[in-house]
């Protein structure tokens, strides 16, 4: 799956996400400021998801509901870690087993921690104000 897109169709993009993902965790793989938080916010929002969303950067990790209270999942941002043992030493074994949404930015920073059953996203600048998506 690839696809082009800009900003005012990122609700489009993430509904055809929703449908076409083999599972419920996500890495997300894209240099700074490709908009993989947007896409993650867009996501967050077709899913139903209540409250603020943005980039957990500095927590590493965000926790997203639905508006019933019920559980929607995580977000990860991993450009802060140094190392391996600091995504495992925030339980992210408990996080991954979890029937949860996952979403990971920089999923490379925890390469040997990941599930083999991942939907891996690319991001591409392809200029200013759009995009391309493709799905592993």
């Amino acid at each position: 799956m690839t696809i082009s897109y800009t900003i005012s169709q990122i609700s489009d993009v993430a509904q055809q996400l929703i449908a076409k993902v083999p599972n419920k965790t996500l890495c997300f793989y894209g240099e700074m400021g490709a908009g993989k938080t947007t896409l993650i916010k867009a996501l967050v929002k077709e899913l139903k998801g209540s409250g603020s969303t943005g980039s957990p950067t500095f927590g590493i990790v965000n926790e997203y509901h639905r508006e019933n209270g019920e559980l929607l999942g995580y977000h990860f941002d991993f450009y802060r870690l140094n190392d391996e043992s600091e995504a495992w030493d925030l339980g992210m074994e408990e996080y991954l087993s979890s029937d949860t949404w996952i979403f990971m930015e920089w999923p490379e920073k925890i390469e040997g921690l990941l599930p083999p059953d991942r939907a891996e996203i690319r991001i591409e600048i392809l200029d200013e104000k759009t995009r391309q998506l493709s799905m592993m």
